[in-house]
């Protein structure tokens, strides 16, 4: 649809979502940042690569290719903190998850948040938003499922390791329980660890989508990275990202097709 957002169209009720697997800086935001390297470090790294069979299911996908750091279009825009009383980072972040300032000097004022939101957080909602609609006026039920990953430790955001698949459905309001049992029950018969409504329970893409009552169902997938990715325990510029591994991702890949493939069944199940 443009240079930086990208909609594969599908026939079935499953849209998949990745908000936060973009990499592109604009020259004049590039310019005010430290490094381009800390700027991306909190990149859900090839994440669109590892659902790259999804849109063969017949799932929608919706991918933006701008950082999170230029705008996170998974926060609330009107800045309201998702997890209040815990460390977060914001809709123009002005740090990484571990603290470490992203901006030379100033950081965003409003008035260059009003641009960004403008730029890329409307036009990308606007597009998840017309394919629930063109989704819903041809099933009963619309799935949405927005694809995430996240560094397994990160002592400032949560204590300990991360389970390897962390479901979201914000304390079970944005779906029907028979879809997140069905997730569950998936990821309990896999060889990877998981919790529902952890440490993250859902961005705003879960609980702004969410309206079970109205026939649109979503889940939130935080995939820890050391399940897909040989993680490092340090970072640097020489080890992160990490290059992708058909290999090392296939036995999660075969786990998250089963993921997709019983929110297809729930989503077309007579209503």
């Amino acid at each position: 649809m443009s240079d930086w957002l990208h909609v594969h169209r599908g026939m079935l009720p499953l849209i998949v979502t990745f908000p936060h697997t973009g990499t592109d800086l604009p020259d004049g935001i590039t310019d005010s940042l430290i490094s381009s390297w800390r700027a991306l470090k909190d990149t859900d790294w090839w994440v669109d690569r590892h659902y790259d069979f999804a849109s063969g299911m017949g799932a929608t996908t919706i991918r933006t290719s701008i950082s999170r750091t230029v705008i996170d279009v998974n926060r609330d825009p009107s800045g309201q903190s998702l997890y209040p009383g815990q460390t977060t980072t914001e809709l123009c972040p002005v740090t990484t998850f571990d603290g470490e300032p992203l901006y030379r000097r100033s950081s965003p004022s409003a008035q260059e948040i009003a641009r960004r939101r403008h730029a890329y957080f409307d036009p990308y909602h606007a597009s998840v938003a017309a394919e629930v609609a063109r989704l819903r006026s041809r099933y009963s039920h619309v799935v949405v499922y927005d694809a995430h990953s996240i560094r397994s430790k990160v002592p400032r955001l949560f204590e300990g390791s991360l389970p390897h698949m962390n479901i979201g459905t914000n304390g079970g309001t944005t779906c029907a329980a028979d879809l997140s049992s069905a997730v569950e029950t998936i990821c309990k018969a896999s060889p990877f660890s998981f919790v529902t409504n952890g440490r993250f329970k859902g961005g705003w893409t879960t609980r702004h989508y969410g309206q079970p009552d109205q026939g649109v169902h979503a889940i939130q997938m935080e995939l820890a990275d050391r399940g897909y990715l040989d993680e490092p325990s340090d970072l640097s510029v020489e080890n992160w990202p990490p290059p992708y591994s058909e290999t090392a991702a296939a036995p999660q890949r075969t786990v998250l097709a089963a993921i997709l493939a019983a929110c297809l069944i729930f989503a077309q199940e007579p209503a």
